[in-house]
């Protein structure tokens, strides 16, 4: 059975289709993935560098694609120095960008989960109601281990303005 769930960040809303069965004690939180993606939005938000590792599973079975660069990065380091390279610090720091996740679907699997949204990025300086956030689809993949929800895949895609598209 599917009940929706709705969890306000921030002005961002959202929709939380959960999967939720009856009586299991000792299985994983089913509102554990969701629970994930609002974490990481606070922590990209914050640009902390300290929370990354409580987020992502620290192996080299970590993958990543971002809408920044081409390929595919691999393993919990390069994972940390791709955040790095977006200016996290340890403690965060101010930045006044802003990003979100709407329309946020979760479908759990076991121990395992995929979620798929549409991410927005709003610059600091850009008035929302000047320029368009940057956005695109999102899949986030989650496996329950250890106790705890941890990210093994994350894939950014990015929707182009409609002016790049048109010939």
């Amino acid at each position: 059975m599917y009940g929706a769930h709705r969890l306000s960040l921030g002005k961002s809303l959202f929709l939380l289709p959960l999967l939720i069965s009856p009586g299991c004690d000792d299985a994983p939180d089913r509102s554990g993935p969701a629970t994930l993606v609002q974490t990481w939005v606070e922590m990209w938000n914050s640009y902390d560098l300290n929370q990354v590792e409580g987020l992502f599973l620290n192996d080299d079975r970590l993958t990543y694609f971002s809408s920044e660069r081409e390929g595919v990065i691999r393993g919990f380091q390069d994972v940390m120095d791709h955040h790095r390279g977006f200016g996290f610090v340890p403690g965060g720091l101010e930045q006044g960008n802003r990003l979100w996740v709407e329309d946020l679907r979760t479908d759990v699997f076991e121990e395992a989960a995929v979620l798929t949204g549409i991410w927005f990025f709003q610059r600091s300086g850009e008035a929302e109601s000047l320029a368009d956030p940057q956005r695109g689809p999102v899949t986030f993949v989650c496996v329950y281990e250890d106790g705890a929800w941890r990210f093994v895949h994350m894939n950014f895609g990015e929707y182009l303005p409609p002016e790049t598209t048109n010939p």
